[in-house]
C-alpha cells in the first residue's frame, strides 16, 4: 500500500496539467485558427517552456487528437442535453428537424471545433483509434435516431450528414452570426425525408 497516495497525487496532477494544456490549445486555435497552434505559445499559456509540453504530448498531432476526442465528447453531451430538454416528439418529421437544428447549433456555436471534428483541416492529422471510437459513438447515436424516422439505408444517411455539414459550413463561412442557412433546415429535412420515403416505396415495389 505504501506509495499509493503519492502515485494518486502524481496521476491527478498530471491529468490536471493535460487538461490545462488542452484547454489552452482551444483558446489559441479560437484566436488564431487551427493552423495557429504552436508549442511555444502553448507553453507560455500554461507557464512552461514549449519543449516541456513534449513531456505530456509527444507531438502537436497528439494535442489535436486530445482536442478531437474532447470535441466529440462535447458533441455527445450536447445532443443528450438537448434531447432531455426538448423531449422526444411523436411526429417523426418534427423530431428529425429538432435533431438537425441540434447538430447545426453545435457546429455554429464553435466554428473552430466544427473544422476539427467535421473537416480535414490539418494536413497529416488522423485521430487515434481511441478518439475515433468516440466519433463513431456520436455517428451511431445519430444513425439510430434516424432509423426511427424511416431513414434506414446508408445512402440516405450519407445524404443526411452531407446536408447538415453543408448547411453548417455555409452558415459559418458565408453568414457568421446570422441565420441565412439555418432558416433552410426545416425545408431541407422535409425534402430529404420525402425522398427517403419515395426511395423506400420504390424498393418495396421492386422486391
Amino acid at each position: 500500500m505504501s506509495g499509493t497516495p503519492n502515485d494518486d497525487r502524481r496521476t491527478r496532477r498530471r491529468q490536471a496539467t493535460l487538461t490545462e494544456i488542452v484547454d489552452a490549445a482551444w483558446e489559441i486555435v479560437r484566436e488564431h485558427g487551427l493552423a495557429g497552434l504552436s508549442m511555444r505559445d502553448l507553453g507560455e499559456r500554461v507557464g512552461m517552456r514549449g519543449q516541456s509540453i513534449y513531456s505530456y504530448f509527444a507531438s502537436k498531432n497528439e494535442i489535436y487528437d486530445a482536442m478531437f476526442c474532447q470535441g466529440y465528447e462535447a458533441f455527445i453531451e450536447w445532443v443528450d442535453d438537448r434531447s432531455s430538454a426538448e423531449g422526444s416528439s411523436e411526429d417523426p418529421t418534427m423530431a428529425a428537424k429538432l435533431m438537425a437544428h441540434t447538430f447545426i447549433d453545435f457546429c455554429t456555436s464553435d466554428p473552430v471545433r466544427y473544422q476539427l471534428l467535421f473537416q480535414r483541416t490539418i494536413p497529416g492529422f488522423e485521430p487515434s483509434p481511441e478518439s475515433y471510437a468516440v466519433a463513431v459513438q456520436g455517428y451511431e447515436q445519430a444513425r439510430q435516431q434516424l432509423i426511427r424516422f424511416g431513414v434506414n439505408d446508408q445512402a440516405t444517411f450519407d445524404l443526411w450528414t452531407a446536408m447538415l455539414t453543408g448547411l453548417s459550413d455555409q452558415q459559418i463561412s458565408n453568414d457568421p452570426g446570422g441565420d441565412r442557412w439555418e432558416r433552410l433546415v426545416d425545408r431541407a429535412v422535409e425534402m430529404l425525408l420525402a425522398d427517403a420515403a419515395t426511395h423506400l416505396h420504390q424498393e418495396s415495389e421492386q422486391a
